[in-house]
């Protein structure tokens, strides 16, 4: 298992998750350190992961790559197409593979750029909205995502033809979008407020409100239909999304406010049946660290493994998925933007 983080001094900071003992009844963990790089010129605002690929987008504009198995640099990405800070970055990796088929990118000017993984090149990029893109979200299928931007507008794109398939005005500014892990809904997060929604028609179906009532920074879906969520209050909230209530908190889980959440599960074939689920989380003052959910719903949870980075945290990602296949960068552009579809459906 990796976990990657950006930070506000520019750094890229890259973990491995290892046990250090094998122990049925006291399994112990550690972060360790795979690589630490000064990509960017200015604060890194997103980075992403699957499988043994990363990207980290920042307000220089630009968007890096990184291979995990190697722990190296890949550089920028060329033709990124982008002439503003990137706000937001997604892997889409079919259920079948195990190295992402596209990598999707948003910027602070309203830009979407698709591109190809194998190699890294430039499939199509538009325009569908004028605001800043807050965050953006890829439904498992690959074939759609939902956008939400500064103005308080949400938009449908459709990745297949590459372009706007619905927007509307939301009344309020909705900072984060999540497809849960079926597809079947979505969640927007606004302010306090988390908005549970149907995918079918995005009707609304209930509102969770934090009990602190503080911003909600990040989220991150669970499986059946949990959600995680972080922020102000410093506590890693779980939400049953099934019921509308909530399943349990991790009070005082950092010391400064959280600006990262990530579910960590094994797949199948590293025996997920018998290996707890992980969440990783990651707060401004630099500290990263890794929980086990069976014992959060616990008084005084403890982490099972910690690190300081010592720098302003700002994002977090991570990857359980292995595989030997490494990131290829390339210059030429594809000529059919249908090759962002799943080729299996």
């Amino acid at each position: 298992m990796s976990i990657i983080a950006g930070s506000y001094e520019r750094f890229i900071w890259g973990f491995k998750l290892k046990p250090t003992k094998h122990d049925a009844d006291n399994q112990t963990l550690t972060l360790t350190p795979l690589f630490s790089y000064p990509s960017h010129i200015s604060p890194i605002t997103t980075v992403a992961c699957s499988g043994p690929a990363a990207a980290s987008g920042g307000n220089d504009d630009t968007i890096h790559l990184y291979d995990l198995p190697s722990a190296s640099s890949l550089g920028s990405l060329l033709d990124h197409n982008h002439t503003a800070s990137i706000t937001a970055l997604s892997f889409f990796t079919p259920a079948s593979l195990s190295f992402p088929r596209n990598l999707i990118s948003a910027a602070a000017d309203g830009s979407v750029a698709i591109f190809d993984t194998d190699p890294f090149v430039l499939l199509k990029s538009f325009r569908p909205h004028k605001k800043a893109v807050n965050d953006l979200s890829i439904h498992p299928s690959g074939k759609l995502a939902l956008a939400v931007y500064r103005d308080e507008f949400f938009s449908m794109l459709n990745l297949v033809r590459g372009k706007r398939s619905f927007c509307c005005r939301l009344g309020h500014e909705a900072t984060l979008v999540k497809f849960d892990q079926t597809g079947d809904r979505f969640f927007m997060v606004s302010n306090s407020k988390v908005g549970v929604h149907q995918s079918e028609d995005a009707k609304l179906l209930f509102e969770l409100d934090s009990p602190s009532h503080k911003r909600i920074l990040c989220a991150a879906p669970g499986e059946s239909g949990t959600l995680f969520t972080a922020g102000e209050d410093r506590a890693i909230t779980a939400w049953d999304t099934n019921s509308g209530k909530l399943a349990y908190s991790i009070e005082d889980a950092h010391p400064a406010r959280i600006k990262g959440v990530v579910v960590l599960t094994r797949n199948d074939s590293e025996g997920a049946s018998e290996d707890p689920y992980f969440v990783a989380s990651a707060s401004s003052d630099g500290i990263i660290r890794v929980w086990d959910v069976r014992m959060a719903a616990k008084e005084n949870a403890k982490p099972l493994a910690e690190t300081n980075t010592k720098s302003r945290l700002t994002c977090l990602a991570g990857s359980t998925l292995k595989s030997k296949r490494r990131p290829q960068m390339g210059k030429q552009k594809a000529e059919k933007v249908e090759e962002v579809q799943n080729p299996e459906e």
